[in-house]
């Protein structure tokens, strides 16, 4: 859209990756604050304030939010400014009281499980298809080689469990009978957002955020406590494996009519569905063929986003 002459001003919290990921790509933003817990109620005022002040000075013609985002929400409801807020997340209820009353058109995939009316605009796709899907990545086998990975490997997922959407979630109840469990018949890699028991250290990774993907493309199963993990090893043909006490509606239907993911709130299920995945022949073609058929019914998200900004700021 910059190509096209579209100017943007991005806000950005430094929440693990995702400043590293704008710089990687050499995108421009203005960081805001991040807040925990019961400040994060305070803070909304603090960064409705500072999105305020930028919204005064850039003057937008659309403000653009992703899940949760009730701060461009609330502050283009009060400048009287359209804004669009992208959700995937039907479970986060504080989030979703704060923002839809204030957005002019929430955009959700079709398989969301809520139906919120006239502000509603489903498309037929997933988050994760608007930069996983094949005219948007190509993955590489370069991070395979930088770490000397020989033979089967899992990544194992494991979450803060710090956004508001996640208060009263959890995941695994042992990681590390998990990972003795997955090292008899591969390498296992941890990718973790919170500090790991002293046996799990040496299994973390360290890796560029970019690279991530990259990793995940070429890994023989994912199990974890993201559903974003778990939806982008689906788009990408990977099995994956996901532990959560709450429920998505992009991986059930990832799993319900596509097979590609399993969605647990038992990590004794999910450990045993596992290991019968890992001792299955012909996996990585079984989920490309299920990735295949999922890619006919889905569409390029991004090229979606696009048209439907374009056509709403220009109609």
């Amino acid at each position: 859209m910059q190509k096209k002459g579209h100017e943007f001003c991005l806000v950005a919290r430094d929440k693990e990756c995702t400043l590293r990921l704008l710089d990687a790509y050499g995108f421009k933003y203005t960081k805001r604050r991040g807040y925990k817990g019961f400040k994060k109620f305070l803070g909304m005022f603090q960064i409705d304030w500072m999105i305020y002040k930028l919204a005064r000075k850039f003057k937008p013609d659309t403000m653009i939010g992703g899940v949760g985002n009730c701060y461009i929400a609330q502050v283009s409801w009060f400048l009287g400014i359209p804004s669009y807020i992208f959700d995937d997340t039907e479970h986060s209820t504080l989030q979703n009281w704060l923002t839809f009353p204030f957005a002019t058109k929430i955009v959700t995939p079709f398989c969301y499980k809520l139906n919120l009316g006239k502000k509603q605009i489903r498309y037929e796709g997933y988050h994760e298809l608007a930069y996983l899907h094949p005219k948007r990545y190509t993955p590489s086998k370069r991070i395979i080689n930088k770490l000397n990975i020989r033979g089967k490997y899992f990544i194992v997922r494991i979450v803060e469990w710090q956004a508001t959407h996640d208060v009263g979630d959890h995941g695994f109840t042992d990681a590390t009978q998990l990972v003795e469990q997955l090292s008899k018949y591969g390498r296992v890699l941890i990718t973790s957002e919170k500090q790991l028991p002293k046996e799990l250290e040496k299994y973390r990774i360290k890796l560029h955020p970019e690279e991530i993907y990259d990793l995940m493309a070429y890994c023989t199963l994912l199990i974890g406590e993201s559903a974003t993990m778990a939806s982008e090893c689906a788009v990408l043909g990977v099995p994956a494996i996901f532990i959560s006490q709450t429920y998505r509606g992009y991986t059930d239907e990832e799993e319900e009519k596509y097979g590609l993911v399993f969605n647990y709130k038992s990590q004794k299920e999910g450990i045993q569905k596992a290991l019968e995945l890992v001792k299955r022949k012909n996996l990585k073609k079984e989920w490309q063929s299920k990735r295949e058929r999922l890619l006919k019914d889905k569409i390029d998200v991004t090229n979606w986003m696009i048209n439907l900004l374009e056509n709403e700021i220009f109609k």
